[in-house]
């Protein structure tokens, strides 16, 4: 007789292990569902560094500050303006003094989101001719009606296209990044004049007022060092800021706390990007919130994984009694159960069971239809705690004659 083995991997362990294991695809696919929603919340931050580094200002607090050599500072034009017989003030706050300058004095005004409503009012009384720097519209509201902003623009170099003389004399400029301004006739005192112009507005506009000029340039660059050899940009920093002997250079120190500055609010004050981030921040937890969520639904009941007797888990429960000396719990366990199973067989109400105003009546009750005298009754149910083991058990005893002759009764 010729016999043949079986052929391999027939066996029915090794086919039953092949058919649960499961495969990479289905791994991989499972580590994907379970990471998505983290990796999500990751390019989500990411992408909002990257808007906030976009948005990150183009200005530090030294900016077109008369005193400082970095790029963004004005040092070189107050330099300059020295050197043509142009006394150069520096003014870090607003000074009632500043009224009494008339109109031989040229007032630059800088950082004007930092000046508060007495600032402004101060400003407004001044003779002296005003240079505002990239204001704020709160500012220039007040300190050039009839002036608003249309908008933002960028450009290389750029020509006059006015009959200003101070814009003629310097030429084309590179403005850079600029503000545009239109002004409106009918809510100003006097003449205005438009230089580099476009079709949204212009990068500035002067105001012949009564008594003074005021004079609104929408970029920083013909007053910065590092824009100031650019084009005639050097020329119309020192035609604008300094056609007289005596120049003020207003650069004003952040207010005080809880000062309100140009009549806005802290969160006026706080820059795009902070609130942007905040924005992003909020967004980022929101949807992170909403990711688990979906995770929750109703209460689902579930079979016990093992079934467990009664009578272990009295087991199970005496001897932690038992390991813990614990005989005042057991034994008042014992007689709470008990009277609870009586109460019903006497007539009385089930919250009688846990009433200590009840104990007599249910004493008597149960000394009445047993053979036990009202003393063995009331120190089986609501007696002292045994002193040992044995007497534990002599508690259980009593108390199980009890309910058994309550019942018979």
């Amino acid at each position: 007789m010729v016999m043949q083995a079986p052929p391999t991997g027939t066996g029915t362990g090794g086919g039953a292990g092949t058919a649960a294991e499961p495969s990479a695809r289905q791994v991989a696919g499972r580590r994907w569902r379970a990471s998505r929603g983290i990796l999500a919340a990751l390019l989500a931050l990411a992408l909002i560094a990257v808007i906030l580094a976009a948005l990150r200002p183009s200005s530090s607090a030294e900016s077109l500050d008369p005193e400082s050599p970095r790029p963004e500072g004005g040092r070189a034009l107050a330099a300059i303006l020295a050197q043509h017989g142009t006394r150069v003030d520096i003014a870090r706050s607003v000074d009632p003094a500043l009224v009494s300058h008339g109109p031989g004095t040229t007032l630059v005004v800088t950082h004007s989101e930092r000046l508060t409503d007495a600032d402004l009012t101060i400003l407004r009384s001044s003779q002296a001719n005003l240079v505002l720097v990239q204001p704020t519209p709160y500012a220039l509201y007040d300190l050039a009606p009839g002036i608003d902003v249309t908008g933002t623009t960028y450009s290389d170099v750029d020509a006059p296209g006015c009959g200003l003389q101070a814009a003629n004399l310097a030429g084309p400029v590179s403005f850079q990044e600029s503000f545009l301004y239109e002004a409106d006739p009918g809510a100003m005192q006097g003449d205005s004049t438009a230089c580099y112009t476009e079709t949204d507005g212009a990068r500035l506009v002067q105001v012949q007022e009564p008594g003074r000029t005021v004079t609104v340039l929408g970029s920083t660059a013909p007053l910065v060092n590092e824009h100031l050899e650019n084009e005639g940009n050097a020329a119309l920093g020192m035609n604008l800021a300094g056609p007289g002997a005596h120049t003020v250079w207003l650069m004003p120190d952040l207010p005080e706390p809880g000062t309100a500055a140009g009549g806005r609010s802290l969160t006026d004050l706080l820059p795009f990007g902070v609130k942007l981030f905040f924005l992003g921040l909020l967004v980022a937890v929101l949807l992170v919130a909403l990711w688990r969520a979906r995770r929750l639904g109703p209460v689902v009941a579930e079979a016990l994984p093992v079934v467990v007797r009664s009578a272990e888990t009295v087991e199970g429960r005496a001897r932690l009694y038992r390991a813990s000396r614990a005989r005042d719990r057991a034994a008042e366990a014992l007689r709470a159960g008990a009277r609870d199973r009586l109460v019903p067989l006497l007539g009385l109400p089930r919250s009688a069971a846990q009433d200590p105003a009840a104990a007599q009546q249910i004493v008597s009750a149960v000394a009445g239809r047993s053979t036990y005298e009202e003393a063995a009754v009331g120190g089986a149910l609501y007696g002292p705690e045994p002193v040992d083991d044995a007497g534990l058990l002599a508690l259980t005893d009593v108390l199980d004659d009890l309910e058994r002759q309550v019942r018979q009764s």
